[in-house]
């Protein structure tokens, strides 16, 4: 490693340890010489050589001699390569000459690949101006195609629509003639066209004979229509709906022969629903049950003069009054109306009412939808129905005024809120005019009727109608059942029309009582008389519901407060001694004393007592028992009876311990438990 460095040194300094004895000394530049020994300062050989104190000269007589072996070396190895390097330079010559012939080909084909570029780039220009053309030609020939196919009418149209029947395929050829006849208006630029000129008077020709076959074919169907006993609706979804474009063409083409059509079929529905109305009314007509009409009142001055021939006139008249179970109505108001042909028995004007409205809805639901369906035009609906409309309310004007029961008017308008609201739900707004129009008829009437009821009750006579015993009195029943009629309707569908009224008749009951009650010559009899009304009164009431709840409390309030007068009318006719001197002298809670009493004055107050109390309290029993209407009633009169009596007279005893020598009089007492055990003895035999 370390000659091996020397080496490299000698290499590199060479130069500078060079030199020869006999030649003439080189120029040695010394800055040199000083800069490399200054930069190789670190070489461990350079150091030694020169630590050692080596001599250059003999160092670079070895170099040149290994120098000189090294060159003959590589003369002797060119001289042995000489044949191979002669041969290597003729290859590279002929290696030249053959790049030297490729190139010359490689400049042709450069010379012959620019004139087919420029060949190339003259075809593309070609192409695209070629292809502009083709493009044009074929837009062109589109829209040329298109026109030509527009206007021309092939033989095969022209023969169907001249000649042929009306059909689902006669409809599709006047859709096509249709999309000519719209083309041709729709752009002006068409309009102006020559080759337009020549087919113009044929598509004209066509549509004439179009609209008047389409035309004709349709009023046929609208001709057969009329004829006695059709099912119009299977014509009308069977023969024309499913037809519908016909229509549409006659409105697209030909405005006057549509309105002509639809001109046709108003009069035709018309002329035939309105029959169709007239003769099911009047067959119903024959069904009504006759109640409360102007014959029931002829002959008399008010409603209850009818009411005063007695109970058994009363029984065909009550339903002047009662709702009952044609309350049931309003839970069928969509059922199927009636039918005349097969039925025979007599019904209440509303079941009649009802029918006519049911029929009314379904014919004018299947009209409106098919109008809207085939026609688009809701107003040609209400034309139709101008016939029925009037024949209704011909019939309404006939039957209101002599209509008198109140009842039934109610229930119409109930009938007529739920029909309104059943056409709500199926959505459909075609009779909102006319059920508006039947509530304004049907309101000042009922208010009429019912003005009629109330006079009745302010003017009747109340000792012609009067009937000696205090059971409740018919008439005040009747118009009880009324008003619970008209509080259940009123709660069924009213809108506050009826708070008032229901006001002022309660009111009229309240003096209608008054007036019966002032024939009985006594205060029991009237209050009695008075009592049981009531009690029948909230009977009834109970059985309107909870719709009649306020009313109900308010004759509850009236039937206590008579209640405990006419208890204290039962005792003072039996006990009249005992209530006067204990409310006279003795307060409620015995500590006052109005005035001091003495033997001589309670001694025939109890004497008087002990010896009549028990048949007191049997005749007392057997009265209210007899004289109640209600057992319930009853019980609760005789509970408050014997509990005054017995608050009474323990005061009346109190009194006794307290006076002066009162103690003589306690064998003539009677003790509050015997008084107490007779009275549970009637507790439980009521």
């Amino acid at each position: 490693m370390a000659w091996a460095q020397e080496q490299r040194i000698e290499e590199h300094f060479g130069r500078f340890l060079c030199f020869d004895e006999d030649s003439e000394s080189e120029d040695i530049l010394l800055d040199e010489l000083e800069e490399e020994l200054e930069e190789h300062k670190d070489y461990d050989a350079l150091i030694t050589i020169l630590r050692k104190g080596e001599k250059q000269r003999g160092m670079a007589t070895l170099v040149e001699g290994n120098l000189g072996h090294i060159e003959e070396a590589l003369i002797q190895d060119y001289i042995e390569d000489n044949d191979k390097l002669a041969l290597l330079h003729d290859q590279i010559h002929e290696c030249d000459i053959i790049l030297s012939q490729i190139g010359s080909l490689l400049s042709g084909f450069q010379a012959h690949i620019g004139s087919i570029s420029s060949e190339i780039r003259s075809l593309q220009v070609k192409s695209l101006d070629i292809s502009v053309q083709l493009k044009n030609r074929k837009l062109v020939e589109t829209k040329l195609a298109a026109f030509v196919e527009e206007i021309i009418a092939p033989p095969g149209l022209v023969d169907i629509l001249v000649n042929g029947e009306v059909n689902d395929g006669y409809a599709r050829s006047l859709e096509i003639l249709s999309k000519k006849l719209k083309f041709v208006q729709v752009n002006p630029l068409i309009n102006a066209s020559k080759a337009l000129k020549d087919i113009t008077q044929e598509l004209e020709r066509l549509r004439q004979k179009a609209l008047s076959k389409v035309s004709s074919h349709i009023i046929e169907i609208f001709f057969a229509m009329r004829k006695p006993g059709t099912n119009i609706q299977i014509l009308q979804q069977n023969l024309l709906q499913k037809h519908r474009y016909l229509v549409v063409f006659l409105k697209e083409h030909g405005s006057e022969t549509y309105g002509d059509l639809c001109a046709s079929y108003v009069d035709t529905m018309n002329k035939v629903l309105s029959t169709y109305f007239r003769v099911y009314v009047e067959a119903l007509e024959r069904l009504k049950l006759d109640i409360g009409v102007s014959s029931d009142l002829s002959g008399h001055d008010s409603i209850t003069d009818i009411i005063a021939r007695g109970r058994e006139h009363l029984r065909d008249h009550r339903f002047m009054f009662s709702l009952g179970e044609r309350a049931n109505i309003l839970k069928e108001i969509d059922q199927p109306g009636l039918v005349p042909q097969v039925n025979s028995r007599k019904y209440p004007y509303e079941v009649i009412f009802r029918s006519i409205q049911k029929l009314l809805m379904d014919t004018a639901s299947s009209e409106y939808l098919f109008i809207e369906a085939f026609f688009g035009e809701e107003s040609l609906f209400y034309q139709v129905f101008e016939g029925p409309f009037a024949v209704i309310d011909h019939h309404l004007d006939l039957t209101l005024p002599k209509c008198h029961d109140a009842v039934c008017l109610m229930l119409m308008i109930c009938i007529t809120r739920k029909h309104q609201l059943v056409m709500s739900n199926r959505q459909l707004p075609c009779l909102e005019n006319y059920f508006d129009k039947a509530v304004m008829y049907l309101w000042p009437r009922f208010k009429v009727v019912f003005d009629m009821y109330l006079r009745s009750s302010y003017q009747c006579d109340a000792k012609t109608l009067w009937i000696d015993g205090t059971h409740p009195h018919h008439i005040v029943r009747c118009y009880v059942e009324f008003t619970a009629s008209l509080v259940q309707l009123n709660a069924e569908c009213g809108d506050g029309q009826l708070d008032m009224n229901l006001e002022r008749l309660r009111s009229a009951i309240d003096g209608l009582l008054v007036r019966l009650a002032q024939n009985f010559t006594t205060p029991k009899l009237q209050h009695l008389f008075v009592l049981n009304n009531y009690d029948m009164a909230i009977s009834v009431l109970k059985e309107a519901g909870d719709e009649a709840k306020n009313l109900q409390r308010y004759f509850e309030d009236k039937l206590e407060s008579n209640m405990m007068a006419f208890v204290d009318d039962l005792l003072m006719e039996h006990f009249s001694d005992l209530l006067r001197f204990v409310r006279s002298r003795v307060s409620e809670d015995l500590l006052f004393y109005t005035e001091h009493s003495n033997i001589d004055e309670l001694e025939p107050v109890v004497k008087n007592f002990a010896m009549k109390w028990r048949s007191a309290l049997e005749i007392m029993h057997n009265e209210v028992v007899t004289s109640c209407s209600n057992l319930l009633s009853g019980m609760a009169i005789l509970k408050a009876a014997m509990a005054q009596l017995l608050n009474d007279y323990n005061r009346l005893s109190e009194c006794v311990k307290k006076i002066p020598g009162g103690s003589a009089l306690n064998r003539h007492l009677v003790s509050i438990t015997s008084i107490s055990y007779e009275i549970r003895k009637y507790s439980r035999a009521l």
